[in-house]
Protein backbone atom coordinates (compact mmCIF):
# COMPACT_ATOMS: atom_id res chain seq x y z
CA UNK A 1 0.00 0.00 0.00
CA UNK A 2 2.90 2.52 1.13
CA UNK A 3 4.52 1.61 -2.31
CA UNK A 4 1.37 2.94 -4.46
CA UNK A 5 1.28 5.56 -2.28
CA UNK A 6 4.65 6.18 -3.49
CA UNK A 7 3.77 6.12 -6.67
CA UNK A 8 1.44 8.77 -7.06
CA UNK A 9 2.06 10.94 -4.27
CA UNK A 10 5.63 12.25 -5.04
CA UNK A 11 6.82 15.62 -6.48
CA UNK A 12 7.57 14.54 -9.93
CA UNK A 13 3.89 13.61 -9.91
CA UNK A 14 2.69 16.47 -8.27
CA UNK A 15 4.57 18.94 -10.86
CA UNK A 16 2.65 17.08 -14.09
CA UNK A 17 -0.62 17.89 -11.74
CA UNK A 18 0.20 21.06 -11.70
CA UNK A 19 0.25 21.12 -15.68
CA UNK A 20 -2.90 19.56 -16.12
CA UNK A 21 -3.83 22.23 -13.84
CA UNK A 22 -2.85 25.07 -15.70
CA UNK A 23 -5.30 24.36 -18.51
CA UNK A 24 -8.06 26.21 -17.19
CA UNK A 25 -5.90 28.88 -16.29
CA UNK A 26 -4.96 28.95 -20.38
CA UNK A 27 -8.50 29.38 -21.23
CA UNK A 28 -9.01 31.81 -18.58
CA UNK A 29 -6.68 34.18 -20.25
CA UNK A 30 -7.84 33.49 -23.91
CA UNK A 31 -11.31 34.07 -23.24
CA UNK A 32 -10.63 37.73 -21.48
CA UNK A 33 -7.99 38.20 -24.55
CA UNK A 34 -4.95 38.91 -23.13
CA UNK A 35 -2.81 37.11 -25.12
CA UNK A 36 0.99 37.96 -23.25
CA UNK A 37 -0.62 36.89 -19.70
CA UNK A 38 -1.72 33.60 -22.08
CA UNK A 39 1.54 33.10 -23.40
CA UNK A 40 3.64 33.56 -20.30
CA UNK A 41 1.24 30.67 -18.08
CA UNK A 42 2.03 28.61 -21.38
CA UNK A 43 6.16 28.41 -20.92
CA UNK A 44 5.37 28.32 -17.08
CA UNK A 45 3.23 25.04 -18.10
CA UNK A 46 5.70 23.89 -20.37
CA UNK A 47 8.87 24.63 -17.66
CA UNK A 48 6.77 21.91 -15.44
CA UNK A 49 6.78 19.77 -18.65
CA UNK A 50 10.35 19.30 -18.32
CA UNK A 51 10.73 19.60 -14.49
CA UNK A 52 9.04 16.71 -14.26
CA UNK A 53 11.07 14.40 -16.28
CA UNK A 54 14.31 15.58 -14.65
CA UNK A 55 13.08 15.57 -11.08
CA UNK A 56 11.86 11.70 -11.62
CA UNK A 57 15.04 11.01 -13.00
CA UNK A 58 17.76 12.79 -10.28
CA UNK A 59 15.07 11.82 -7.25
CA UNK A 60 14.79 8.27 -8.92
CA UNK A 61 11.31 8.23 -8.76
CA UNK A 62 10.47 7.07 -12.46
CA UNK A 63 7.04 4.91 -12.36
CA UNK A 64 4.49 3.76 -14.94
CA UNK A 65 1.91 5.91 -13.26
CA UNK A 66 4.17 9.14 -13.26
CA UNK A 67 4.85 8.57 -17.21
CA UNK A 68 1.15 7.88 -18.01
CA UNK A 69 0.49 11.14 -15.70
CA UNK A 70 3.20 13.10 -17.87
CA UNK A 71 1.47 12.11 -20.70
CA UNK A 72 -2.03 13.51 -19.44
CA UNK A 73 -0.79 16.68 -19.16
CA UNK A 74 0.97 16.82 -22.34
CA UNK A 75 -2.30 15.72 -24.14
CA UNK A 76 -3.96 18.18 -22.19
CA UNK A 77 -1.75 21.56 -22.33
CA UNK A 78 -0.98 20.84 -26.10
CA UNK A 79 -4.82 20.73 -27.01
CA UNK A 80 -5.45 23.72 -24.71
CA UNK A 81 -2.64 25.50 -27.02
CA UNK A 82 -4.71 24.48 -30.34
CA UNK A 83 -7.55 25.73 -28.97
CA UNK A 84 -6.63 28.68 -27.07
CA UNK A 85 -4.60 29.80 -30.28
CA UNK A 86 -7.88 29.81 -32.32
CA UNK A 87 -9.52 32.08 -29.57
CA UNK A 88 -7.02 34.14 -29.41
CA UNK A 89 -5.69 34.73 -32.73
CA UNK A 90 -8.00 33.44 -35.68
CA UNK A 91 -6.93 35.34 -38.56
CA UNK A 92 -3.14 33.43 -37.62
CA UNK A 93 -4.52 30.52 -37.71
CA UNK A 94 -7.14 30.95 -40.64
CA UNK A 95 -3.51 31.73 -42.38
CA UNK A 96 -1.72 29.06 -41.23
CA UNK A 97 -4.88 26.56 -40.83
CA UNK A 98 -2.82 23.63 -43.12
CA UNK A 99 -0.18 23.68 -40.98
CA UNK A 100 -2.27 23.89 -38.04
CA UNK A 101 -4.05 20.77 -38.77
CA UNK A 102 -0.89 18.83 -39.60
CA UNK A 103 -0.04 19.56 -35.90
CA UNK A 104 -3.04 18.93 -34.36
CA UNK A 105 -3.69 15.39 -36.24
CA UNK A 106 -0.17 15.10 -35.43
CA UNK A 107 -1.07 14.82 -31.31
CA UNK A 108 -4.45 13.38 -31.70
CA UNK A 109 -3.94 10.39 -34.13
CA UNK A 110 -1.30 8.61 -32.24
CA UNK A 111 -2.97 9.11 -29.30
CA UNK A 112 -6.45 7.32 -31.15
CA UNK A 113 -4.58 4.68 -32.27
CA UNK A 114 -2.63 3.76 -29.01
CA UNK A 115 -6.09 3.96 -27.29
CA UNK A 116 -7.88 2.02 -29.77
CA UNK A 117 -4.98 -0.96 -29.33
CA UNK A 118 -3.77 -0.73 -25.80
CA UNK A 119 -7.34 1.16 -24.38
CA UNK A 120 -5.24 3.59 -22.70
CA UNK A 121 -3.30 6.73 -23.15
CA UNK A 122 0.42 6.05 -24.46
CA UNK A 123 3.67 7.46 -22.69
CA UNK A 124 6.74 6.41 -25.41
CA UNK A 125 8.13 9.56 -24.77
CA UNK A 126 10.08 9.51 -27.67
CA UNK A 127 12.82 11.80 -28.54
CA UNK A 128 10.85 12.63 -31.80
CA UNK A 129 7.98 13.98 -29.49
CA UNK A 130 10.20 15.63 -27.22
CA UNK A 131 12.15 17.47 -30.30
CA UNK A 132 8.95 18.32 -32.14
CA UNK A 133 7.30 20.11 -28.71
CA UNK A 134 10.38 21.71 -28.42
CA UNK A 135 10.28 22.70 -32.01
CA UNK A 136 6.73 23.67 -31.52
CA UNK A 137 6.63 25.72 -28.49
CA UNK A 138 9.06 27.82 -30.24
CA UNK A 139 7.37 28.48 -33.32
CA UNK A 140 4.21 28.83 -31.72
CA UNK A 141 5.50 31.99 -29.50
CA UNK A 142 7.73 33.58 -32.62
CA UNK A 143 4.33 33.05 -34.39
CA UNK A 144 1.72 34.23 -32.16
CA UNK A 145 4.23 37.38 -31.00
CA UNK A 146 4.41 38.29 -34.77
CA UNK A 147 8.50 37.76 -35.32
CA UNK A 148 8.11 34.91 -37.46
CA UNK A 149 5.84 32.42 -39.25
CA UNK A 150 7.98 29.96 -41.54
CA UNK A 151 8.92 28.02 -38.19
CA UNK A 152 5.83 27.02 -37.50
CA UNK A 153 5.20 25.49 -40.70
CA UNK A 154 8.94 23.18 -40.27
CA UNK A 155 7.41 22.49 -36.99
CA UNK A 156 4.71 20.94 -38.50
CA UNK A 157 7.48 18.62 -40.13
CA UNK A 158 8.75 17.67 -37.20
CA UNK A 159 5.46 16.75 -35.88
CA UNK A 160 4.54 14.39 -38.52
CA UNK A 161 7.36 12.27 -38.48
CA UNK A 162 6.90 11.97 -34.39
CA UNK A 163 3.22 11.32 -35.19
CA UNK A 164 4.26 8.82 -37.56
CA UNK A 165 6.93 7.05 -35.68
CA UNK A 166 4.63 6.80 -32.41
CA UNK A 167 2.26 5.04 -34.76
CA UNK A 168 4.76 2.66 -36.25
CA UNK A 169 5.70 1.82 -32.11
CA UNK A 170 1.87 1.10 -31.38
CA UNK A 171 1.51 -1.12 -34.42
CA UNK A 172 4.85 -3.11 -33.44
CA UNK A 173 4.58 -3.67 -29.97
CA UNK A 174 2.11 -5.87 -28.44
CA UNK A 175 1.60 -5.22 -25.05
CA UNK A 176 1.53 -1.38 -23.52
CA UNK A 177 4.81 -0.18 -22.27
CA UNK A 178 6.10 2.94 -21.64
CA UNK A 179 9.26 5.01 -22.48
CA UNK A 180 10.00 3.36 -25.99
CA UNK A 181 12.19 6.31 -27.17
CA UNK A 182 12.92 5.13 -30.55
CA UNK A 183 10.76 3.04 -33.44
CA UNK A 184 14.31 1.04 -33.27
CA UNK A 185 13.64 0.22 -29.69
CA UNK A 186 10.10 -1.00 -30.32
CA UNK A 187 11.86 -3.30 -33.39
CA UNK A 188 14.02 -4.44 -30.41
CA UNK A 189 10.54 -5.50 -28.09
CA UNK A 190 9.32 -7.16 -31.08
CA UNK A 191 11.69 -9.41 -32.01
CA UNK A 192 12.67 -10.60 -28.64
CA UNK A 193 9.10 -11.42 -27.77
CA UNK A 194 9.03 -12.95 -31.70
CA UNK A 195 11.98 -15.36 -29.87
CA UNK A 196 10.71 -15.76 -26.40
CA UNK A 197 7.71 -17.03 -28.21
CA UNK A 198 9.84 -19.49 -30.34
Amino acid sequence: MDHIKDQIFNLPNMVSLIRILMAPVLFYFAFTQQPYWFIGALLFAVFTDVLDGFLARILNQITTMGSHLDSWGDFIIYSTMAICAWILWPDIMLREKLYFIIIVLSFTLPVIVGFIKFHSIISYHTWSVKLAVAVTVVSYILLFTGLLDWPFRIAALFCLYAAIEEIAITLLIQHDLVDVRTVWRALEYKNKNSNESK
